[in-house]
């Protein structure tokens, strides 16, 4: 007898009636997915389906969603450790209206509804990251294999913590006493990366839980541990078009029209490492059927290594009035805030020679060799006690993320041996370039004057030292929180319970920059290569392994990254070594704390609820209010100069403290078996990233990246969320739904950067310190580089966040659509074995005041394309991340001990902050990343009924990331090339 998941829910709707029967089949339901399938059966009436797999995890996880009475989305694990894909941000794009960004093909963002201001929770209790940010634990270091269920709460109810906008994930692992017999599993896989060159990496995670019955009551115990490494690589080419050509400029290349110029070339390969080891326990006591207590810990250990190697062709604005292009484009840069942009020529194709002297453009090779140490640990201990009509939970819990980030990065000059040289440690070397085709393409232009040989690009004679950046910077952070919990049912008439609980918590966040940065610009200071040989290694060389292409840089050296990971103090002894054989004045020094950088924050917030629960035959839902009070302490140091001109630290703590009243109420309307009908409105607020607080400030020695100067003046943003959604459960294990959620949203938090004034002639900026007249902030450590003669000291963009002073809007569409034909197997037979799921959201955002402006350099450019002189472009500001559509596509078969599954995703091109090599606004505006889609696939057999075998692949059509500046479709400037992965596995089930 098979059971349709609707009439087992209309026959459980009646909940005041039914209580243990509902029970019972929740929990089988919801354990379905981690112990062998079963048919449960209360009072001989009710069938619970007897499913496994893939349609298990479904039905569970929809019977879930069904009987909840706010707008909450549920994903169940498969079997024990299978959630449906391996990184916990991928399986979190199965749920409709959330997207994710990657980095390196690796999910680490998560936006829900549009915006990344979520929260994240284990088993309820709050986490916190690796960074300075506020949402949470970071998801590649948590291995979805310890992870039981997920859930997205979209509609807060009172009781829910505050500090999300989009949703609240909470990432929930197996509790011991709801297990009806023994567990016990061990997954063992291996996975490869179709750009790297490190081979399969080892994945290993195993589970055991049971639970007791002695004279004592009831215990129980689960353990879940992993282990993975992974290897993931990804090719990142940039080209800087945003210096023009005039046709009037009297250029030995102008045209008779004007036209974009090369400014920059960058050629990055990046390869990130991780290993990570990650443990969840929990024990469980029920004295007896009143009392129960509980243990939580939850511990993960991830060292992350990346290393990235560039290949920069700098120098080149230097001669952008020399080379003439062979090939251009129109880049129509399109309409932005309303203003017609106008189009514009661009190079294309074309050779980049050196210059008469032989100073430009220079070839750089820079070595990023950076890694991140992180333990996080999250503890919960409670217990909780069931009267006649009274429940009372009290729960004490910590969560703590310390991070080291120890990381050497080298930039070396390859000094030509056909091209003249001069005083500074640097010379020209011919390039070629190919941008058609949708490829940023460039190499060594080997046919062209002045041109070095290949051996002469593996010979460490002809490479020098140029700079040396050490950091061992420290972030703690932790978060203490106590909570109490009280439920008490009622018999008047609608109202069934009463829920109201006081919460209180205290978080810190401190960061600690340990650094040295040293800059050699003048042979006298720079050691050549074969004073470092054993430092030195040959460079990637299969950067066209990704998109086939063939004009690429392949033959370089580099320091070595291994040697950086594997002792940093011995590649600075060495590079010493290196200075005094050479008779340099500049000593590579380690790295020390920078006062100037340290904060720490201590905030405690004090909350209380209150919340009403009411349901009848055809309505349910609550109602109440959460009322909270924070008080933030912030500690930095303050550098003043005493009358002798030496420098004086001090700490300086400020103070401050808000409060909010933040009402609730959701509503469902149970209108047929069938159809659910759900609306919620509630307020909720965002505290701004602890980083965007402190007064301290970072400087580096490149003059590119903006100066971060946080805000603490920085108030929290308030939102306010309806939701309106209509689900209709037509069939077994199947659901149509249909939502629309509306977000009113004020004081949000953007992004501003001022950029320093160019010479529109020279491309000059002020070198004359310590005040920038014209823009940007004085940064006393920078090498002019190309914005002034040779020296150190310039001005250089600043950025900060900023509360918008306009209200923003954010409203869409979700559609969502499960349909399972199990129930079909008389008509359809082995057919009967597919699914499928699918959703699509339409969203926008609206509103708001913050506005960014273009550069110096990019207006000089906007007023040859639309002829206006001195235009200066600005746009609203916006929300970064925000898709305006998407959806998901999946396709799964599960039948005869087969069981398989094919995900496209596809999300519609966004705003981006990330923009590959460098942290500054693009022609002062965040990039546009271009449409993408990605297909992810699965497949398992069970070759017992203990054994299962199995088979995955992420980017199975390796498909790439383009980012284009000023407007989507105008001028591409980035690309991301990433990898195929696929994993090969078995499992093992006692």
């Amino acid at each position: 007898m098979k059971t349709k998941l609707n009439k087992v829910s209309s026959v459980l709707k009646s909940r005041r009636t039914n209580t243990v029967i509902y029970s019972a089949a929740i929990v089988a339901m919801l354990t379905a997915p981690i112990i062998s399938a079963q048919e449960a059966q209360a009072d001989g009436d009710i069938e619970v389906i007897q499913v496994s797999g893939i349609r298990s995890a479904l039905t569970s996880a929809l019977l879930e969603k069904r009987d909840s009475t706010n707008l909450v989305e549920i994903i169940q694990a498969e079997d024990i450790g299978k959630l449906p894909d391996q990184n916990l941000a991928e399986v979190l794009e199965n749920v409709t209206g959330v997207q994710i960004t990657r980095s390196a093909g690796v999910g680490t963002g998560v936006q829900i509804r549009g915006t990344n201001a979520n929260r994240t929770e284990i088993n309820g209790v709050s986490t916190v990251g690796s960074g300075a940010g506020r949402s949470g634990i970071n998801f590649e270091d948590v291995s979805a294999s310890i992870i039981a269920a997920v859930e997205v709460t979209k509609a807060s109810e009172a009781k829910t913590i505050e500090g999300s906008v989009g949703g609240t994930i909470n990432l929930r692992t197996i509790r011991p006493l709801q297990l009806s017999e023994t567990l016990a599993s061990v997954r063992v896989q291996g996975e490869s990366s179709s750009l790297s060159t490190d081979g399969v990496k080892p994945r290993l995670s195993g589970t055991y839980g049971d639970n007791w019955d002695t004279d004592k009551g009831r215990f129980g115990v689960v353990f879940s541990a992993s282990y993975a490494e992974q290897d993931v690589t990804a090719f990142r080419p940039r080209v800087d078009r945003d210096n023009v050509v005039t046709s009037d400029g009297g250029t030995p290349n102008a045209q008779d029209f004007d036209f974009l110029g090369i400014q920059f070339l960058n050629q990055d390969y990046d390869n990130d490492e991780y290993e990570t080891v990650n443990f969840a326990g929990s024990l469980e006591w029920a004295p007896n059927s009143e009392l129960k207590f509980y243990f939580d810990a939850t511990i993960n250990d991830q060292q992350r290594y990346a290393e990235s190697s560039s290949i920069q062709a700098s120098g080149v604005s230097d001669v952008i009035g020399v080379g003439v292009p062979s090939a251009f484009e129109t880049v129509n840069f399109g309409i932005l805030d309303g203003l017609d942009l106008g189009s514009i020529q661009a190079a294309t194709k074309g050779v980049i020679p050196v210059e008469v002297g032989g100073a430009d453009p220079n070839l750089r090779v820079a070595a990023d060799t950076s890694s991140r140490v992180t333990k996080s640990e999250i503890f919960r201990l409670g217990g909780e006690w069931q009267g006649e009509n009274l429940k009372v939970v009290v729960e004490a819990s910590s969560s703590s993320s310390n991070s080291t980030n120890p990381r050497i990065n080298t930039t070396l000059n390859f000094i030509n041996p056909n091209a003249a040289i001069n005083s500074s440690n640097e010379n020209g070397t011919p390039f070629i370039y190919d941008l058609t085709g949708g490829s940023l393409a460039f190499g060594i232009a080997f046919g062209e004057a002045n041109a070095p040989t290949a051996a002469d690009m593996m010979d460490p004679a002809n490479y020098i030292l140029r700079d040396v950046q050490t950091a061992r910077d420290r972030t703690e952070n932790t978060e203490e929180a106590l909570r109490t919990d009280f439920t008490y049912s009622l018999d008047w008439s609608a109202l069934t319970s009463v829920d109201f609980g006081l919460r209180y918590s205290k978080s810190t966040s401190m960061t600690d920059q340990i650094r040295a940065n040293v800059g050699l610009r003048t042979y006298a200071d720079s050691p050549r290569g074969d004073l470092f040989t054993e430092l030195l290694t040959a460079g990637p060389d299969n950067f066209g392994d990704a998109d086939g292409r063939e004009l690429f840089v392949k033959d370089f050296l580099m320091i070595n990254p291994d040697m950086v990971t594997a002792d940093q103090d011995n590649v600075l002894r060495i590079l010493n070594d290196a200075v005094t054989a050479h008779g340099g004045s500049t000593p590579i020094t380690a790295p020390t704390s920078e006062v100037s950088a340290f904060f720490d924050i201590e905030e405690t917030t004090s909350a209380l609820y209150a919340q009403a629960n009411f349901a009848t035959d055809y309505i349910r839902g609550n109602f109440g209010v959460r009322y909270l009070k924070t008080e933030v302490a912030s500690t930095g140091n303050s550098i003043t100069t005493d009358v002798n001109g030496n420098p004086t630290v001090s700490q300086v703590t400020t103070v401050g403290d808000y409060d909010f009243l933040l009402p609730r109420i959701n509503i469902v309307a149970d209108v047929t078996d069938d159809i659910v009908v759900r609306a919620g409105w509630g307020k909720d607020i965002r505290r701004p990233d602890f980083d965007d607080l402190s007064t301290s400030v970072t400087y580096s020695t490149s003059p590119n990246p903006p100066v971060s100067v946080g805000n603490p003046n920085l108030v929290p943003e308030e939102v306010t969320s309806f939701d309106l959604t209509a689900e209709w459960y037509f069939t077994q294990a199947s659901v149509l739904s249909i939502g629309y959620f509306h977000k009113t949203r004020s004081d949000l938090f953007a992004g501003q950067q001022v950029d320093p004034y160019q010479d529109p002639v020279t491309g000059f900026r002020d070198t004359v310190g310590p005040v920038c007249e014209q823009g940007g902030i004085w940064n006393p450590i920078a090498d002019i580089n190309v914005f002034g003669p040779v020296g150190v000291g310039v001005c250089v963009p600043w950025s900060t966040t900023i509360n918008d002073t306009g209200e923003t809007t954010q409203e869409g569409l979700e559609m969502a659509v499960q349909f399972d034909l199990s129930s079909f197997e008389d008509d359809l037979g082995w057919a009967s074995g597919f699914g499928v799921l699918a959703n699509y959201t339409i969203q926008k955002f609206d509103g708001g005041e913050a506005v960014d402006n273009a550069a110096s350099r990019p207006n000089e450019i906007f007023a040859a394309s639309t002829g206006i002189e001195g235009i200066e472009v600005s746009a609203l500001h916006g929300l970064p991340d925000l898709s305006e559509n998407a959806y998901n596509f999946t396709l799964y078969y599960e039948k005869f001990g087969l069981s398989a599954r094919m995900r496209y995703t596809w999300r519609e091109a966004h705003r981006s902050e990330d923009f590959g090599s460098t942290s500054s606004y693009p022609w002062g505006f965040m990039v546009v990343q271009e449409d993408r889609g990605q297909l992810n696939a699965s497949i398992s057999y069970d070759v017992t009924e203990q054994l299962n075998i199995g088979l995955e692949g992420v980017n199975l059509t390796e498909s790439e990331v383009s980012q284009s500046c000023v407007n989507g479709g105008a001028l591409l400037c980035f690309q991301g090339l990433t990898d195929r992965r696929v994993t090969l596995g078995a499992s093992y089930r006692w």
